[in-house]
Formats: C-alpha cells, sequence, structure tokens
C-alpha cells in the first residue's frame, strides 16, 4: 500500500566538506511556514544535524543542501521548495489527485507533502506504509499545516467581513516574535529560533493528540455503530462505553464509510459523575441544529419534576436547547432517546 506522499525523492546531495548539511532560508522577517519546513526538516535523519543558513544570497542558498521559501523554485529533485514564484499554484490535490485539499502550498506545505509520512513513520516507530502513519498524514495536514499554507498565501477562511478577529493562531503568534519596526535591535535570529521551537512543539502535541486520543475514539465509535442494533432495533441510537471521547466527526466520516442507511440520532454515554447523558447528533459538524433534539415540553425542566413528565424515572435534566440531557442510570438515558424517537414525526427529519 503506497504511502501518503511520494517519499523524500532522490538522495540529498551532501557538502563535498565536512560540514553538516544545510538547511537555506530567508533572512529578515519570518513567518510560520518556514519555521515549520526547517523544523520538520530537522526530524529527518539527514538533516538532524543540519546547519540552517538564513540568506538571500544566490551564491550562499546554491551551496545548501536544501532551501525553503527562497530561491524562486520548486523542484523537489534538487530539495528546492520555494512558493513564491509566480508559476505555483501547487496544492496537495494537484501534486496528489486523491486527496482533497486545493489550498495553495506554502513551503511548509511542500516540506509536509514530501517528507510528512516519512516523518510521522520515524515519530511513532512505525513504517510509512502503515494505515495509523496514512490517517494521521492526512489529519496533520487538514487540521494543522493547510491552515499555515492559507494564512501565507493570504487565503481568506470565509467570503465577506469576519464577525470577530483571530489573532492568536500559530501564524500570528510567530509574527509577534519577530522584532518591532521601532526595536534599536532588528536582529531575527533568535527570533527564528523561538518560532522553531514553538511551531515544532506545536507539531508534535496535535499528532500525540491524533495518535493518542483521536484515533482510539474513532475505534470507540466505529465499535457502537456496529453494535447500534443491540442497543435499539431503530439502529438510531449509540452507546459508548466510555464517555468524553471527541466522537462527531468520527461519527459522521463512519456513517459514510460503513454505508449507514439510518442516520443516528442519539448518542448515550457516561459523565464524570457516574450519571449517564443522552446527547443528539447534530446535522453537520459546524452547526447547532441537530437531526432529532430531545423533546420540547422537556426542555429547561429538572428532576423529580421531568421524571413526572417524561414518565421516565430517574431524569435529571434536559437542557433548555435540546441537545443533551440527563438520567442517574444507562436504562433511563435510553428511555429518554427512544421516547424521543417515538415522538418525531418522521423517521429522518432533522429537529431544531
Amino acid at each position: 500500500m503506497p504511502g501518503p506522499g511520494p517519499g523524500p525523492g532522490p538522495s540529498p546531495k551532501r557538502p563535498r566538506s565536512a560540514m553538516a548539511p544545510r538547511i537555506g532560508t530567508h533572512n529578515g522577517t519570518f513567518h510560520c511556514d518556514e519555521a515549520l519546513a526547517c523544523y520538520l526538516l530537522r526530524l529527518l535523519p539527514q538533516y538532524r544535524d543540519a546547519e540552517i543558513i538564513r540568506t538571500r544570497e544566490p551564491q550562499l542558498l546554491s551551496e545548501c543542501d536544501v532551501v525553503v521559501d527562497v530561491g524562486g523554485e520548486y523542484d523537489p529533485q534538487k530539495h528546492r521548495y520555494d512558493h513564491h514564484q509566480r508559476s505555483f499554484a501547487q496544492s496537495m490535490h494537484c501534486l496528489r489527485p486523491d486527496k482533497p485539499w486545493k489550498t495553495k502550498l506554502s513551503s511548509a506545505g511542500l516540506v509536509y507533502f514530501h517528507f510528512g509520512s516519512q516523518i510521522l513513520a520515524s515519530l511513532l516507530g512505525l513504517k510509512e506504509e502503515d494505515p495509523v502513519v496514512q490517517v494521521l498524514y492526512d489529519k496533520l495536514y487538514e487540521n494543522f499545516v493547510e491552515e499555515i499554507d492559507a494564512i501565507d498565501n493570504g487565503i481568506a477562511q470565509w467570503d465577506g467581513e469576519p464577525r470577530y478577529a483571530m489573532t492568536t493562531n500559530l501564524s500570528a503568534r510567530v509574527s509577534y516574535l519577530n522584532p518591532r519596526w521601532n526595536d534599536m535591535d532588528q536582529d531575527t535570529e533568535a527570533g527564528f529560533r523561538k518560532a522553531m521551537e514553538l511551531v515544532g512543539g506545536e507539531f508534535r502535541d496535535h499528532l500525540d493528540y491524533y495518535h493518542r486520543a483521536w484515533l482510539p475514539a474513532r475505534t470507540l465509535v466505529e465499535k457502537a455503530i456496529q453494535k447500534r442494533f443491540e442497543v435499539d432495533p431503530s439502529g438510531e441510537i449509540l452507546v459508548f462505553s466510555q464517555g468524553g471521547c471527541p466522537w462527531k466527526e468520527h461519527l459522521f466520516s463512519l456513517e459514510s464509510e460503513l454505508g449507514v442507511e439510518k442516520p443516528i440520532k442519539f448518542v448515550l454515554y457516561m459523565d464524570q459523575n457516574g450519571q449517564w447523558r443522552v446527547q443528539c447528533v447534530p446535522a453537520g459538524l459546524h452547526t447547532f441544529q441537530n437531526r432529532l433534539s430531545l423533546p420540547e415540553e422537556w426542555r429547561g425542566v429538572r428532576d423529580e419534576a421531568l421524571s413526572q413528565l417524561s414518565g421516565i424515572p430517574g431524569c435529571i435534566f434536559v437542557h433548555a436547547g435540546g441537545f443533551i440531557g440527563g438520567n442517574r442510570s444507562q436504562e433511563g438515558a435510553l428511555r429518554m432517546a427512544q421516547s424521543a424517537l417515538a415522538q418525531q414525526t418522521s423517521p429522518d427529519a432533522p429537529s431544531s
């Protein structure tokens, strides 16, 4: 099974002298993309001890083993990874049509495209062709690198004016490490080193989360989907063996992958206090509308009053928004979900 990227290509050229390999990038004001590109390259065995040369001098750049974000050239055979030239319009999708992302790549995206699977395999102690590496390669691009590509290339996240400013993203935090315009000392070397450590730490934290938390959650959700008819004959209610897992994204993708015909409406899980929750499945990842909400007359009612109203013992609450409720037992939470299903007017009609 092929890995997510085309691999590192030809063996990098070596300096004729015994000097350490050299990574070239531009000097002056630095940005998140080349800081990440340099950090990622130094995770590779061949560049682990590399010296970073920050310059715009063509002669000095020509002597580097690999050059990122400067030089006006994208040529992986020569290990040149710039994206500023007029002719450059490459995206993940352009370079690998089986990938969906059409955001123009920055130097970070280029390095990740060519070396990402090798880097992840090394960090995780796996082979590049391992399915875990392939899944995490995509996840890290979609939820980490693509944002950096887009910001560096000036691609807006939405059309029109935003409702509020976003000033704490990783690219913004890197920019604050540059000298202020009116600082007497305009040296950027120390700031660039801090930027590399900042973006590198964030990259590793994301990888650790997706590897140790996100992937196990996918397994848990998949098992729950496979057992859904044991919970209720409708197949529209899931029970998670553990609470607190990030389930929504996995549920949507697994419904499609597993060919789930009737959309799942409710999930049940135990909370940190040992009580049970019934939560509505939203209509999509980025909406507050539910496929089916808990009954309107239950909303905002609590404890014994709710138990009497619903006819279900052990009720604790139903949120005023109708998207979540609680019961003292799994059986009670299941009855709340079943009652909500029974009251819907149409089996597949979403309810706000």
